[in-house]
């Protein structure tokens, strides 16, 4: 937890006695993140489960060898005075009840000395009932399946961190540096950015870099989910944790072992816990107040009819302690968290991050995916075609000032004239004070004139005129861009480059419009690219030559007109977007930092696929939560249906909560297996240890 406090007058061990009133332990997180945890710890809460199980056994099996009747004996009658139970039988179930109710009794007297009991109240309260008409035999079921249901819920938090913790092993510790014609290990966390690291066959890459030297395979399913792995070779981007293959490779270290994709990924899925779904929030308010009021209706069951009545005080005690255990929210509330950690972790592990609860249930309730065309729908690493000097330069001219500016830029166009570039040879212009202007295009001071590169919107401005019409119009095709340059009001040339559509571009969009979603194509391009771009994807909806803010306004448009509307983007110019969305998607591959901070979603591998899998994993997810919802009320109605005929038990009402505590967990958990839609992420990508 974070603590935002005067630390002078509020530090460390007053957090820790606030905490402790709580029924929990705190430590200051530099002490408690090196300490590994104890026996107790890892194995307490299921030795006490297993050791209330076997002294409820124990006590079934001696009451049945001493007064002939077992089970059936023991639970079903609930007339104390039937009983004739013997004190060892009494002793074991007291031994179940201890053990089961250890972990929650602390969390029950500290809501009840706030005065706000919550569920772990309303069993002791019940437990302490159940003891008190000395019902020995319901005390203790309760007390077990409390405590089991506690240990299912433990072991399934316990599993959501475990598949994500396990990343944290994948990375090696060490690295081996290259210094000149020699090599020594180190570790990773002291590797500097712009150190040469040598990876070797079979070896894990120690940190994000990119290839300098040599060229292999490398597995990246445990990182970016594609399940074959890919040829890297010198200028590509290699990720911390993946599997080198057959080759020896040098790489160039571009992130900090804290800053790594691996690194981020376990930051964004702990993260993701903070972000509550609107289902769970409301459950827990729910339950804030509900449990309270079902203190005071069960006290009114027990008390009033023998005070108003004269009837007997024990059937009626007995009545109010049916209501107080049936009214427990723990499966209400366990149904919720448990399917939303399930189906993110589910997510995480194929290569899909979604930060909490809130956004898994917004891809739910999706009507309309907006989709960024350079790097999203195209591939994002377009071609040069044709560049066309004009003014009587040369092409050598023109590209060694284009280097100079591009080459300081992150978009994919920009990229694609550097490539160009250097495939020449040519070597850039000394340039300086480099500015972006996002969706718009770049510029620079080189050789003393400012130097600019952008969209004919942008050439507009800043030469007060347009550009060449009949130039553009020769060299415009269907799907490509052309690109203007120049310095001052004098443009310089014209620059072709084609972006090729993603090959699953148009089966992912047939498949979202399967789902029920409709589609658009939002682009700063020019309309007759964005036009063919979406005539060959088969979206219908077009927006181009948008600015980052007119992009914004085309979301809060679609949002208005059809509903909630996710936005997939890629770059700086669509951060704004992708905030002003009800869920931003950033599509992995190319995506730029300011991208992946401002989404809701980060797809690690750019395969537009995993779009409507997305959309279909947080529906099925919602549909199990509604399951859940239903499973936990139906079996309360079912119980108060026993109780309105006088045909309810102690032991009744505990199969009916505990039981649907522990059906609607394991049915969350389903998440965790559920396989994917099909064209999605191989279901087989599980992380290690996971």
């Amino acid at each position: 937890m974070t603590v935002d406090a005067d630390t002078d007058a509020f530090g460390p061990e007053q957090v820790a006695r606030t905490i402790a009133r709580l029924g929990m332990r705190a430590e200051p997180l530099e002490r408690a993140a090196p300490r590994a945890e104890s026996w107790w710890e890892r194995n307490g809460r299921r030795a006490l489960v297993t050791l209330s199980g076997l002294a409820l056994l124990g006590g079934f099996a001696l009451h049945a060898a001493v007064a002939g009747g077992g089970l059936v004996a023991l639970v079903l009658s609930h007339t104390h005075a039937e009983h004739g139970v013997d004190y060892p039988v009494v002793a074991l179930l007291v031994l179940a009840i201890a053990a089961g109710l250890f972990h929650s009794t602390p969390k029950a007297l500290a809501s009840l000395r706030r005065l706000r009991p919550d569920m772990n109240a309303l069993v002791l309260v019940s437990v302490i009932g159940a003891v008190f008409l000395e019902e020995w035999a319901e005390a203790g079921v309760l007390a077990f399946l409390y405590g089991l249901s506690g240990l299912v819920e433990n072991w399934s938090a316990r599993r959501a961190r475990t598949a994500i913790g396990s990343l944290l092993r994948i990375s090696p510790a060490t690295a081996a540096v290259v210094h000149g014609d020699h090599e020594h290990r180190m570790p990773v966390d002291q590797v500097a950015v712009g150190a040469r690291v040598r990876v070797r066959p079979g070896e894990r890459i120690p940190c994000d870099g990119e290839v300098t030297d040599g060229s292999s395979h490398v597995d990246q399913a445990l990182v970016t989910g594609e399940s074959v792995p890919v040829w890297k070779r010198p200028g590509d981007a290699v990720y911390a944790g993946t599997v080198n293959g057959h080759g020896v490779i040098e790489l160039r270290a571009t992130r900090p072992a804290s800053d790594t994709t691996l690194a981020r990924i376990i930051r964004m899925v702990g993260e993701s816990q903070h972000h509550r779904a609107p289902t769970e929030r409301f459950i827990d308010r729910f339950a804030l107040y509900y449990t309270p009021l079902m203190f005071a209706v069960a006290a009114g069951v027990a008390v009033i009819p023998p005070l108003a009545t004269g009837a007997g005080w024990e059937y009626w005690f007995y009545q109010g302690m049916l209501i107080l255990l049936i009214s427990c929210p723990c499966a209400l509330v366990i149904s919720t968290p448990v399917t939303i950690a399930a189906a993110i972790t589910s997510a995480a592990r194929q290569g899909a991050l979604i930060k909490g609860g809130v956004h898994l249930e917004g891809l739910a309730r999706l009507r309309v995916v907006a989709l960024d065309k350079t790097g999203v729908v195209t591939r994002g690493e377009p071609d040069v075609r044709e560049i066309r000097p004009l003014g009587g330069r040369t092409e050598s001219e023109v590209l060694a000032r284009l280097l100079a500016v591009e080459m300081q830029s992150e978009h994919p166009l920009s990229r694609a004239v550097v490539r160009y570039a250097r495939g020449r040879g040519v070597e850039p212009a000394p340039a300086a004070d480099f500015q972006a202007v996002e969706g718009r295009g770049a510029e620079a001071v080189v050789d003393g004139d400012r130097f600019w590169v952008g969209s004919a919107l942008y050439a507009r401005e800043k030469t007060g005129r347009d550009p060449l019409q009949q130039d553009l119009a020769d060299m415009q095709r269907p799907g490509e861009t052309v690109v203007v340059c120049g310095a001052g009001d004098d443009i310089w040339a014209l620059v072709a480059i084609a972006d090729q559509v993603r090959s699953e571009a148009r089966e992912s969009v047939s498949r979202l419009h399967a789902l029920g979603l409709r589609s658009a194509l939002l682009t700063g391009d020019n309309s007759e690219t964005a036009a063919a771009v979406a005539g060959r994807v088969g979206v219908s909806d077009v927006r181009a030559e948008l600015l980052p803010e007119d992009k914004v306004a085309a979301v809060r448009d679609l949002s208005a007109r059809y509903g909630a509307t996710g936005m997939v983007g890629d770059g700086i110019n669509d951060s704004q977007a992708l905030l002003a969305a009800q869920v931003g998607i950033a599509l992995g591959g190319n995506a730029t930092d300011v991208a992946v901070e401002s989404a809701d979603v980060v797809m690690l591998r750019a395969d537009m696929r995993r779009i409507p899998f997305l959309v279909d994993h947080a529906r099925r997810a919602r549909s199990l939560i509604v399951e859940n919802i239903a499973l936990a009320l139906g079996s309360k109605a079912l119980f108060l249906a026993f109780m309105f005929f006088g045909a309810a038990t102690l032991w009744m009402a505990v199969a009916a909560d505990m039981g649907a505590t522990l059906l609607v967990t394991f049915n969350g958990l389903r998440m965790l297996r559920r396989p994917p839609a099909q064209g999605g992420p191989s279901p087989d990508l599980a992380l290690e240890g996971a």
